[in-house]
């Protein structure tokens, strides 16, 4: 079966919109964020003049310096996983902003009906994992959470499906902890974390398996792309 080719610059651009769209879908649900954006949006809560995006930024700003500390290397092109942060948290702060059931000062977090609210969930959830799979497959640098995972499991060796599945338990646990230190009370975590916990990593699996199945990713810029070799 011939595959559909799709530009990895496309490919990059799409998996901003969709990333930063079912994090803020998922924020609405009041079930408990993704174990690896809670840290941020649990800053946000505690340090109010910071919005979710730009709480991004800080956390975002602390792993890239763990990770060139563990790639044992610095290369100013790392620091353009940052960018797409940059990027992610500005598109996530306005999808929040223009969509009512996004935006947390026109429809609170848990306020919607719970059937709405479920089916939200599910397809963040779903969202999330498949833009993920999207950012493993372009030559850009994911934002730092995904770049770390692409990063340490090639410079390693380690599998990265399973890689991302250890590094996933231990964001939860660093949100558990956050939210009990800041609040005395879970913020932002929930059953929802757990269950995104528990199957993010096989969800990217899956979809990866699909992506790769039915389309092949090749950059417009070839040379340009080069530039971008993590290791």
């Amino acid at each position: 079966m011939k595959k559909i080719k799709i530009s990895s610059e496309l490919n990059y651009i799409l998996a901003i919109l969709i990333l930063s769209l079912s994090v803020a879908m998922i924020s609405c649900t009041d079930f408990g964020l993704s174990m690896i954006v809670a840290p941020a949006y649990i800053l946000s809560q505690k340090l109010t003049f910071l919005t979710f995006g730009q709480s991004e930024y800080a956390v975002q700003g602390v792993l890239i310096v763990l990770f060139c500390i563990l790639m044992r290397r610095v290369k100013p092109i790392y620091f353009t996983s940052f960018g797409t942060g940059l990027i992610y948290g500005a598109v996530l702060d306005l999808w929040r902003w223009v969509i009512p059931h996004f935006n947390p000062e026109i429809t609170p977090p848990g306020s919607l009906p719970f059937p709405l609210r479920a089916v939200y969930f599910v397809v963040g959830m779903l969202m999330t994992s498949f833009s993920i799979a999207m950012f493993f497959r372009t030559y850009f640098y994911p934002q730092v959470y995904d770049f770390f995972v692409k990063g340490v499991s090639a410079r390693y060796g380690l599998d990265r499906n399973k890689f991302k599945i250890c590094y996933d338990a231990s964001f939860l646990a660093i949100s558990c902890a956050m939210s009990l230190i800041l609040f005395r009370r879970f913020v932002g975590v929930g059953v929802g974390t757990l269950i995104m916990t528990a199957c993010n990593g096989l969800l990217i699996g899956a979809f990866g398996k699909f992506l790769d199945r039915f389309f092949v990713f090749e950059p417009r810029f070839p040379k340009f792309s080069r530039y971008f070799d993590i290791l």
